[in-house]
């Protein structure tokens, strides 16, 4: 009988539920945990958020809304124990653009005002950052996977977490976010997602992760969600990214072999290809944007341990370890008039003819078109 009743309820409850979809579209769970905070015994406890806190405003007991709003007022603005406070703008401080399949946001601020809103809206959605630099811009996420995909079922909704590790998407998801500084003190913010599929390999040997296309829809879902973490209405967040058309922004340059011409000025085309890079797994190491050049290496996905190796491939000792050096190359950026050409050169500044530098430009121009 108390079984039955769990059932109904956990039943009624997904009643709700769906009424919320948008709600269950995004579930991360990260697959590492963040560690207790610990107060070291030569420390005291910080104290707890003053925005609750009620002062003592008149010694004589006589207490007024006034009085209390006047000594309030004083200290506004102030940031407190809670989340970060953000920066004071409206809903005009913060805008989308697009260009090709690629989006980014424009926000009224300065990088250091933006960064840590930018770090907690990743740590509310459920991620762990596994890479901080603020003065590259560049902030990534761990693997995570996302927990709404996983269907509801009778037993999973009976016996809930009892069993909630037994389920799995066989996804996982990151994320980079880079912070360009803008003109008039403005910040560029570009979201960049990479995903793993864990596969089956040969006659049920082992499991693998597997790269799979980003995922410029769920990208754009990540931007309108950091719209609304700026104080933007959803039906305004929701509209910017419906409103936006596509143009094709680069093309292959048939006459000039080995040539990825991109449709914009130099400065729009830089950020463009820094998160085209992004998108495809290379590892921005430094970049020179007076010559135009991203130093960059890739590193085969698989050999990324972040994403979660399967239990057999951990055992695969006989794989040929020299298949995940990561390959070092120089993007190479330079004005062509109204338009930017990209090429590729080996790490020591030549031009690369070879296969793989046609491979990493086929890939640039998808990101780029």
């Amino acid at each position: 009988m108390a079984a039955l009743c769990l059932a109904a309820a956990v039943a009624g409850c997904s009643v709700f539920s769906d009424i919320l979809p948008e709600a269950k579209k995004i579930n991360y769970k990260s697959a590492g945990k963040l560690p207790p905070l610990e107060i070291p015994p030569d420390l005291t406890a910080p104290g707890s958020d003053e925005r609750y806190h009620v002062p003592d405003i008149s010694p004589t007991g006589v207490a007024t809304f006034s009085s209390y709003d006047k000594e309030r007022s004083k200290t506004a603005g102030i940031t407190t124990g809670g989340a970060s406070i953000l920066p004071s703008m409206d809903e005009a401080g913060v805008r989308m653009e697009r260009s090709g399949t690629q989006r980014w946001l424009v926000v009224n601020g300065e990088p250091e005002e933006i960064w840590p809103i930018v770090r907690d809206f990743w740590q509310e959605l459920g991620f762990l950052i596994k890479i901080e630099m603020p003065e590259a811009g560049v902030m990534e996420t761990d693997w995570a996977e996302n927990r709404a995909k996983i269907p509801e079922d009778i037993i999973r909704n009976t016996l809930g977490k009892l069993l909630d590790s037994m389920y799995s998407t066989g996804e996982r998801d990151k994320f980079r976010t880079r912070l360009e500084r803008g003109e008039n003190g403005t910040t560029e913010i570009y979201i960049s997602h990479r995903g793993m599929d864990e596969v089956i390999e040969g006659a049920n040997v082992r499991t693998v992760w597997q790269p799979r296309p980003s995922d410029p829809d769920l990208e754009a879902e990540m931007l309108s969600r950091l719209m609304m973490r700026f104080g933007v209405t959803e039906e305004r967040a929701r509209s910017a990214v419906a409103s936006m058309g596509v143009q094709e922004r680069a093309r292959l340059n048939g006459e000039k072999s080995g040539i990825l011409t991109v449709t914009e000025a130099f400065d729009r085309s830089w950020r463009r290809v820094g998160l085209a890079l992004d998108r495809i797994g290379f590892t921005v190491e430094d970049r020179n944007r007076s010559q135009g050049v991203y130093f960059v290496r890739y590193v085969n996905p698989e050999a990324e341990n972040g994403a979660g190796t399967g239990l057999l491939s951990k055992l695969a000792f006989w794989r040929d370890e020299d298949s995940d050096k990561p390959g070092q190359y120089r993007i190479q950026l330079s004005e062509a008039g109204t338009n930017t050409d990209v090429t590729v050169l080996n790490k020591d500044g030549v031009a690369e003819d070879s296969s793989d530098a046609k491979r990493i430009l086929k890939l640039l121009y998808e990101q780029l078109k």
